[in-house]
């Protein structure tokens, strides 16, 4: 379901995390081992990149996309639903604007099914 994100010239990996950081899909060619430790550093680089927000220009301001540059490349984030963040990997030489319409195309079409509801205290005692 993530190949699509990966159609994009230089478009490498895509994931998908839950907001709490765990690995919720991968792209074939990502390392399941490498894809669990991604999610985690993704969940909580979008939990700095929100708490920063006011930095840019208000309290108000809402998260939207995170990227970082490498010199090895780039790395995108988006939210994917409630509690679900998209990330993909790319070349340097990426079209960025083509990677993230790709992305936001492929959260427009998943929809509800990339939407992780907010865990709940069941009571339960393991």
């Amino acid at each position: 379901m993530l190949e699509g994100a990966l159609e994009v010239p230089g478009a490498r990996h895509a994931i998908l995390v839950s907001a709490d950081g765990l690995l919720m899909a991968r792209s074939t060619k990502v390392d399941k081992d490498q894809a669990d430790t991604v999610a985690a550093a993704m969940s909580g680089m979008q939990s700095l990149s929100r708490t920063v927000a006011a930095f840019s220009g208000g309290a108000a301001m809402k998260w939207r996309q995170t990227v970082v540059e490498f010199d090895g490349g780039w790395v995108f984030l988006i939210s994917a639903g409630e509690g679900a963040y998209l990330a993909v990997s790319a070349a340097p030489n990426v079209d960025m604007a083509d990677i993230t319409f790709r992305m936001q195309q492929l959260v427009s079409q998943l929809g509800k099914a990339l939407t992780t509801p907010p865990r709940q205290n069941t009571g339960i005692q393991a």
